[in-house]
Parts: C-alpha cells; sequence; structure tokens
C-alpha cells in the first residue's frame, strides 16, 4: 500500500493500533472494551459483513482482515484501486478501469475526510432544512421520492485534487493521479424542488451542508467537513439529492443512505452521508471552506510561496480536462498497425467542444470523434485512430476544449498551495515492435 504524507488528523490503522489499541478501537471502531451498538455496526461496515462472535473479541485487537498489509479496495468491494489512505479511506481508479461511459460503483474513487458513519439506516434517516426559508422542515427518505420527481442523470464527480501528484514542489494531501474521477447513474430529486418547496427567503445566497461521518480524531464534537454551493449552483438541473447509485441504495463508502450530487464543482460540495441543509444569507463558513481548503490563490503566484487566507478565492466549476482510457499504458502493437485511442472529458458547469489527440508531442493534432453528454453534468466519450508506422517509443497525449474555447495546458497549471486543479493533458505510453 502505498504511504504519503498525511494531512493533520489523519493516521494509518496500522500506526493507530502500534501506538495504543484501546485507544484505536475507541477512535476507529467506537467500541471501548466490549464490540456493541454503534462499534460493531462500525466494524461491520468496514468488513463488510456481520461478525457473529463479537462479543468475546478482546478489546485492542485489530481485526486479523484487516491485520496485514490488506487491500483496502478489494476489501471495500472496489477491486483494482489504487489506495492512497487507510483512515479516512482514499482510493482512485487506474485509469484503464474508467473506460465505461458509466462508471462502476465498485470502480468508483473514494475520497472521505472523516470515518464513515456508525448507522445508516434509509429507513430511520432524517434531512434537516433550516435557516433562510420559510420554517424548517425535516424529510425521511421516503417523503423526499413521494414529494418530488425522481429522476436518474449520468453525473460526474471528481476531486478538487485530482492530479495532485504532479505539483512541484509537493502539495500537501493525498498524492492523486489522474483517477479521482467518477461518472455514474444518480437517482434522487432535483436540489432546486427542494428549495422551492421550503420556500427559500429572497435572502437566500448559498446552502451549507452537515453531514454525519466521524472526525479522525475520535471527537464527537469536531465537524470533519461542511461544504456548501451558492444558491445559483444548487438551482441547476444537474445538480441532485441523491439516494440511489447506479441503479441500487447508494452503497456506504460513496455516502449511504443520501448525498448531494453537485456535478462539474470540486467533489467536496457533493456532501456524502447528508443530514442537514442550512440555508444560508452568506457564503458558508463551515469546516473547510476557509483557509486554503478548497481553495486557490486569486492570482498567479511562484511555486511554494506562501498565500495569505485574504489571497485565496473558492474553487467553483472545475476545469476542462480528458482521461485517456483505451489502450492503457505501455501499450505494445505491430508496426504498421492501427491504434483506436479512447477516452472522456469534462469541463465543469460546460459542454466539451472538442477532443484532439497528438502522437508527435503536439507537432501534429487529429480532432477525435466526440460524443454528446447524454444529459448536462455528464462527461463525454471520444475516440480516435492513429496509424503507428515505424518501430519505437510513442507518447499518446489528448487535449480537450470546452464550448468557452478554454483547452487544456500541455503542463500541469499554476502552482496552489493544496494542489488543486490540475488539468494538464493526460497522456500514455505505446511501443511499436
Amino acid at each position: 500500500m502505498a504511504r504519503i504524507p498525511r494531512s493533520r488528523g489523519e493516521r494509518g490503522l496500522h500506526e493507530l493500533y502500534r501506538d495504543d489499541p484501546e485507544r484505536a478501537d475507541a477512535l476507529v471502531f467506537g467500541r471501548r472494551r466490549f464490540v456493541k451498538g454503534a462499534g460493531l455496526a462500525a466494524m461491520g461496515a468496514v468488513l463488510g459483513m456481520k461478525i457473529p462472535f463479537a462479543r468475546t473479541m478482546p478489546a485492542g485487537l485489530i481485526p486479523a482482515a484487516l491485520a496485514d498489509e490488506v487491500d483496502w479496495a478489494r476489501l471495500l468491494g472496489a477491486d483494482g484501486l489504487s489506495v492512497l489512505n487507510d483512515r479516512p479511506i482514499n482510493a482512485e481508479t487506474p485509469p484503464h478501469l474508467l473506460d465505461d461511459d458509466i462508471t462502476p460503483n465498485h470502480l468508483h474513487f473514494v475520497r472521505n475526510n472523516g470515518l464513515m458513519p456508525d448507522e445508516t439506516d434509509p429507513a430511520t434517516w432524517r434531512l434537516e432544512v433550516d435557516g433562510e426559508i420559510e420554517q424548517p422542515v425535516t424529510f425521511a427518505i421516503g417523503d423526499l421520492e413521494r414529494r418530488f420527481e425522481v429522476v436518474t442523470l449520468a453525473l460526474q464527480i471528481e476531486c478538487g485534487g485530482n492530479g495532485r501528484a504532479g505539483f512541484d514542489p509537493p502539495a500537501r494531501g493525498n498524492q492523486w493521479t489522474v483517477g479521482a474521477i467518477g461518472n455514474a447513474r444518480w437517482t434522487g430529486i432535483r436540489y432546486r424542488d427542494l428549495l422551492a418547496a421550503v420556500g427559500v427567503k429572497p435572502s437566500a445566497v448559498y446552502t451549507g451542508h452537515y453531514s454525519a461521518d466521524r472526525h479522525p480524531s475520535g471527537d464527537p464534537d469536531k465537524e470533519v467537513i461542511s461544504r456548501g454551493i451558492p444558491l445559483a449552483k444548487a438551482m441547476r438541473e444537474d445538480t441532485l439529492i441523491a439516494f440511489a447509485m447506479n441503479g441500487d441504495p447508494i452503497p456506504m463508502t460513496h455516502g449511504a443512505p443520501l448525498r448531494v450530487v453537485a456535478p462539474g464543482w470540486p467533489g467536496s460540495t457533493s456532501q456524502k452521508w447528508l443530514n442537514r441543509i442550512w440555508v444560508r444569507d452568506r457564503i458558508h463558513d463551515g469546516r473547510k471552506m476557509g483557509g486554503k481548503s478548497y481553495r486557490v490563490p486569486a492570482r498567479p503566484v511562484p511555486p511554494g510561496a506562501e498565500v495569505a487566507e485574504a489571497d485565496m478565492r473558492i474553487i467553483e466549476a472545475m476545469p476542462v480536462k480528458s482521461l485517456i482510457t483505451s489502450p492503457k499504458t505501455g501499450h505494445h502493437m505491430e508496426p504498421g498497425s492501427n491504434l483506436r485511442v479512447r477516452g472522456h472529458a469534462w469541463a465543469g458547469d460546460r459542454a466539451v467542444r472538442r477532443v484532439d489527440v497528438t502522437l508527435d508531442y503536439g507537432a501534429t493534432w487529429r480532432r477525435a470523434a466526440l460524443a454528446p453528454p447524454p444529459n448536462p453534468g455528464s462527461w463525454q466519450t471520444f475516440a480516435a485512430v492513429l496509424h503507428l508506422a515505424e518501430p519505437g517509443y510513442y507518447e499518446i497525449w489528448a487535449r480537450a476544449t470546452d464550448e468557452a474555447g478554454i483547452a487544456q495546458p500541455m503542463v500541469v497549471p499554476g502552482w496552489n498551495p493544496r494542489g488543486y486543479l490540475n488539468n494538464a493533458m493526460h497522456r500514455i505510453a505505446v511501443t511499436v515492435a
């Protein structure tokens, strides 16, 4: 398992159990001397099954399934993903496993800021809505399904730090390469329909989201993450409050039983385990809305520069980007063969206008066939055929251009302290022999 510089408060499972086993029990599973109640539910959620003899399990004993250098992705039903951190769980998808137009649940990247909740029963889950509305309202998931139109949309979610590993000097945080992106079919209600029903006041400008995940420190009074979006983003037709993913209830790792899906914006705005919406008369000031979290310098700065908080801006729509998903990098072929290149492109709140590919480092470009999105908020699939006549080493690069005429850069774009928004062209290696 890869080890990377951890954010403050993030420690690996094995590190915790080595230093203080019984405290690790309390932090990770919520158990003290015996596994019971919420602690039992939490441990069962991690292992993916119930523990029949849990009450006789000694305190401070890490489950054997987790005791070795475990394949966390496989354990969580995400076989093939690369795990960057085990507490909280963060895992990305290799590009060649993202070839499907719709990303299967088990291949969708996982980004958590905290530890998964103990209890996520859809039957008892409640969503509170308050703030700048006519009066506070509480909804059960069944209420949402009965009162509002239920829609299913293909929507992409990308971590704001996708591509962080490409920054120099390195930026602190999970070292995502290119696989913190997925495009699933999400089922739920339009956020705007909910807001219309609760009677949003003219003073409302922003939302604040809250969730049931647990802080890595184990302190129940500490907030993990509470981000929000401008009211204008919440009112878009493709912003959802979702309760299903690819036709099934949302998996635990992806925010069961209820989450926001705000496509085209940093994944942190798509709050998992959603249990409260606070409609605000100002920009939301919850956890990870300030400082350098999900913010970039308002103007270009030299690499490694210190940037004052007042000079940072909140990330909103993500930049135009593309990903080659076929063939897999390292592909071998015979001279004179045709290479079929396939991938996906996306551009925040905009559509992608064109995708071009090159095999000679940008000296010449060939326009790829580009499919329209099935709906706003989805990525688009591209395909091209390249003829590789001579033996040798080739690199295939892809460049997407959005409908505003903005194209991907060849190199990593402007440096920022947290390594956000790297939309440099993706490239793969091909050998001909």
